[in-house]
């Protein structure tokens, strides 16, 4: 079995991204399923061709993306990705779409196709807060994922898809308002391995 990771590059002025961070920290076999990581441009439809090639090139058996959501607690499994780009900030090539769709025309929505519920459990159970999200946001994130149900309902019908969200890590939170949230990179790490985990032993029971 193949796993693909995909990280995001900073964005919105950050030197860092935790979830490329976590991703990268992964080692490059989990419960016998070769991972695969990937770090992707924080850019509107560029991030999306990028995902696709990939997909062409490794043909893996499941791919979760991974992103940043500040101000969230707990490592969270998105459940859905919408039809809708509208970005409260620029990405990193300086594009802020507004109220447009990521593909014009397309299914308003695509569901996850990722055992949700049971990611979750695995993560509470290796000791990090997690928690079934069911939004991934209106920007790069959710069209990333969009795009990736996308082509898994059309040219690559043997790849699973789903997304994480991961908070702040500690290095961030200078400047940052009193009480937000962060989390460890080497708990993310841990969400993410234990992932993997339930789509290894999910292909091995089929």
């Amino acid at each position: 079995m193949k796993i693909l990771f995909t990280g995001f590059e900073p964005f919105g002025g950050e030197t860092v991204n935790p979830a490329w961070q976590a991703v990268s920290a992964l080692p490059d076999e989990i419960a016998g399923a070769a991972i695969v990581k990937r770090e992707l441009p924080t850019e509107f439809g560029r991030a999306g061709a990028l995902l696709a090639d990939i997909l062409e090139r490794e043909r893996p058996d499941a791919a979760l993306l991974v992103g940043q959501a500040g101000g969230r607690a707990a490592v969270t499994v998105e459940r859905v990705a919408i039809n809708l780009r509208d970005a409260r900030i620029p990405d990193n090539a300086g594009f802020r779409p507004e109220d447009e769709p990521v593909v014009p025309g397309g299914e308003t929505a695509y569901f996850s196709t990722v055992p949700v519920k049971a990611i979750v459990r695995a993560i509470a159970e290796a000791g990090v807060p997690a928690a079934v999200s069911d939004t991934a946001g209106t920007f790069v994130c959710n069209e990333l994922l969009y795009t990736l149900l996308r082509l898994c309902r059309g040219r690559f019908p043997g790849t699973a898809g789903g997304f994480i969200h991961v908070p702040y890590s500690p290095a961030q939170l200078a400047g940052k308002p009193d009480g937000t949230p962060s989390m460890e990179i080497s708990r993310m790490t841990d969400a993410l391995a234990a992932a993997a985990r339930v789509l290894a032993e999910a292909s091995a029971a089929r």
